[in-house]
C-alpha cells in the first residue's frame, strides 16, 4: 500500500504536518531579476531565417555548393516545405546554414523543398 505523501518512511500512511511545508512568499518580496531575451542565430545567417520556420521557397541556392543527386527511392512530402520525389529522377541539392545535417534543399524545375539525405545519390 502506498500513501499519497512520500515521508522516506515506508511504514508510515500519515500525511506531512503542515508545519513542514515551505511558507508561501509573496512575489513581491522577491528582488526584480532583469531578463535578457534569447534570440537564436546562426553565423551567416540574418535573424529573420533564424527564427522562423525554413521557407524554401524563398531561399536562395548558394553560388557554388549545389550538387546533383539521384533519388533512391520514392518520397511523400509531409507538408509544403519539403518536396517530392520520385526514383531515379535527378535534383540539384544544396545545405544551408543551421539546417538539420539529414535534410538537404531540393531543386526540380521551379519546385523547391527540403529532401531526407538518405533518399539520394549525391553525384559529384
Amino acid at each position: 500500500r502506498f500513501s499519497g505523501t512520500f515521508v522516506g518512511n515506508a511504514e508510515s500512511t500519515s500525511p506531512l504536518p503542515a508545519a513542514t511545508s515551505p511558507p508561501a512568499v509573496a512575489a513581491a518580496t522577491l528582488p526584480a531579476v532583469p531578463t535578457i531575451p534569447v534570440v537564436p542565430t546562426i553565423v551567416g545567417v540574418p535573424n529573420t531565417v533564424a527564427e522562423s520556420v525554413l521557407n524554401p521557397n524563398e531561399v536562395k541556392p548558394p553560388v557554388s555548393g549545389t550538387r546533383k543527386a539521384r533519388v533512391l527511392y520514392d518520397y511523400e512530402a509531409a507538408d509544403s516545405t519539403e518536396l517530392a520525389l520520385r526514383a531515379d529522377e535527378m535534383i540539384t541539392v544544396y545545405s544551408l546554414p543551421g539546417m538539420d545535417p539529414d535534410w538537404l534543399i531540393g531543386e526540380r524545375g521551379n519546385q523547391k523543398g527540403k529532401v531526407p539525405v538518405t533518399y539520394l545519390e549525391l553525384l559529384s
